[in-house]
C-alpha cells in the first residue's frame, strides 16, 4: 500500500526507460488499484505488464469495496496476485478463497500469481512443508493440467520477512525443489517442469543473482525493493543476466 499517482506514474517512467532493452525476462509490476489504469496506459507499448495486487471472485454484484476481474481486466491488467501473504495474514484469505480466486482469474484471462508459504511459528515447528503441501493441494483444487500451464506460485517464507532473520538461497531452492516434486506428484511432468516458481522472501539487488542460479527458483515476487525503480531495475537487470 504505498505510493499516489503522481509517484506511480514517475516510478513506472523510470522502470520503462532504464529497462527497454530487457527481452529475456518477463517485468510485472502490480500497484495499488488507484494506480492500475494510470500504469497500464503509461506501459502500453512497453515491455513492463501491469497486474493487481487481489480481486474478489465474483463478476459483479453487491459486494461494495470490492474489485472484480472484468473490471482488473478493464483496467489493463494481465496478471493478479492471489493469496498474498499479508491477506492471509491480516484479511482472513483461506486456500478456499485462494482457490476461488483463482478460477475467477483464469475464466477472465488473467495470469494468477498464487503465494504460498509458512509463517515462523509453521517453519520451527518442523511444518513448513505441511503448510506449503495444504497451500497447494487446497488452492487449486479442479484446478485443471492445462490452467496450471497459465499461472505462477511464489514461495514467501514469511518467517524471513520483516523478522530479522534470513532465508538463505538453499533454504529456498529446497522449498522450491519440494513444490515442484509436488507439482509433479499431481499433475505430472510438463506441468512440473513448465510452471514458473517465484521466490518472495526481501529479494535485493545483493541477493538476486545468488537465488536465481539455484534450478528451480524461476524469478522473484520482489517485496520492499520494487518501491525504488533502482533497486527494482537492479533486480530485473541482474536476473535476466543469469537467464539463458
Amino acid at each position: 500500500m504505498y505510493k499516489n499517482i503522481k509517484d506511480g506514474q514517475e516510478l513506472a517512467v523510470a522502470l520503462r526507460r532504464d529497462l527497454y532493452k530487457i527481452e529475456n525476462v518477463d517485468i510485472v509490476i502490480c500497484p495499488p488499484f488507484t494506480l492500475l489504469g494510470f500504469l497500464a496506459d503509461a506501459l502500453e507499448t512497453s515491455n513492463i505488464a501491469v497486474g493487481a495486487q487481489d480481486l474478489y471472485w465474483q463478476d459483479e454484484g453487491a459486494f461494495t469495496g470490492e474489485v472484480s476481474p472484468s473490471m482488473i481486466k478493464d483496467a489493463g491488467c494481465l496478471y493478479v496476485i492471489i493469496g498474498h501473504s499479508e491477506r492471509r495474514q491480516f484479511f482472513g484469505e483461506t486456500n478456499e478463497s485462494v482457490n476461488k480466486k483463482i478460477k475467477a482469474a483464469l475464466k477472465n484471462g488473467l495470469t494468477p500469481i498464487v503465494c504460498v508459504g509458512e509463517n515462523l511459528q509453521e517453519r520451527e515447528a518442523n511444518k513448513a512443508f505441511e503448510v506449503i503441501a495444504g497451500h497447494i493441494n487446497n488452492g487449486l483444487v479442479d484446478i485443471s493440467s492445462s490452467d496450471m500451464l497459465k499461472l505462477v506460485i511464489a514461495y514467501e517464507p514469511v518467517w524471513a520477512i520483516g523478522t530479522g532473520k534470513t532465508a538463505t538461497p538453499e533454504q529456498a531452492q529446497e522449498v522450491h525443489k519440494f513444490i515442484r516434486d509436488l507439482l509433479r506428484k499431481n499433475y505430472g511432468e510438463e506441468v512440473a517442469n513448465s510452471v514458473r516458481i517465484q521466490y518472495g522472501g526481501s529479494v535485493k539487488p545483493e541477493n538476486i543473482t545468488e537465488l536465481m542460479n539455484k534450478p528451480d527458483v524461476d524469478g522473484a515476487l520482489v517485496g520492499g525493493a520494487s518501491l525504488k525503480a533502482e533497486s527494482f531495475g537492479a533486480i530485473v537487470v541482474k536476473a535476466s543476466e543469469v537467464v539463458k
